[in-house]
């Protein structure tokens, strides 16, 4: 009867008294249970590893913060596919991996996204300083269609995030990125036309 009286907080202390090699598997199996104090205890148990693993990558404890929240959430998601018995750990840090290269790709997607934005201000601020057929931005955007014109506003005048304008023209946020970057070109284009063209009448004078 006292067995069966003992909170869940004292019977995962007493799991691990008893076999620490095998705690963690067993705390898993009843997690799947849906037992709520296995689970608090795999927290407490692996989350100080999982996080060690993150800051080692980024060197930003609010990523390892962040990215371990991930971890669990998504561990939650799919704890019904851990085969009882097998090594739990391996199958947390596989999962614990696949978070850190998610986080990374889109660290690098994000980066490549504000470097084409801070070139097209580049572009922008060049042809207002040095051509007097572009006295600003919104000259230099004007041979853009309208729908690259309006997600190029929205984000360099506007100041508004990727997923506000995916929102704002009803479209996805791919969508956006794709006009973002047929604009760039465009402005790419039309910024070495300008420069040849000045080229050319200098040359006559």
């Amino acid at each position: 009867m006292h067995e069966h009286a003992r909170t869940g907080k004292d019977w995962t202390k007493t799991i691990h008294l008893m076999c620490p090699d095998s705690n963690l598997e067993m705390l898993m199996t009843r997690y799947q249970e849906g037992d709520f104090a296995a689970a608090t205890a795999l927290i407490e148990g692996i989350s100080p590893q999982l996080h060690r693993f993150f800051v080692a990558r980024f060197a930003s404890h609010t990523d390892a913060d962040d990215l371990l929240q991930e971890t669990w959430l998504r561990i939650h998601r799919v704890r019904h596919t851990y085969r009882p018995g097998e090594p739990v750990l391996p199958w947390f840090y596989a999962i614990a991996r696949h978070v850190r290269v998610d986080h990374y790709r889109k660290t690098m997607r994000t980066r490549a996204h504000e470097q084409r934005l801070e070139e097209i201000s580049t572009v922008a601020a060049t042809a207002s300083g040095k051509s007097g057929q572009a006295d600003d931005l919104g000259d230099l955007l004007a041979p853009l269609p309208e729908s690259q014109r309006e997600v190029i506003e929205m984000l360099k005048v506007a100041g508004m995030s990727l997923e506000e304008v995916a929102r704002a023209t009803s479209s996805s946020v791919g969508s956006v990125k794709q006009k973002v970057h047929r604009a760039y070109r465009k402005l790419r284009e039309t910024m070495n036309a300008m420069g040849r063209r000045k080229g050319q009448s200098g040359g006559q004078s």
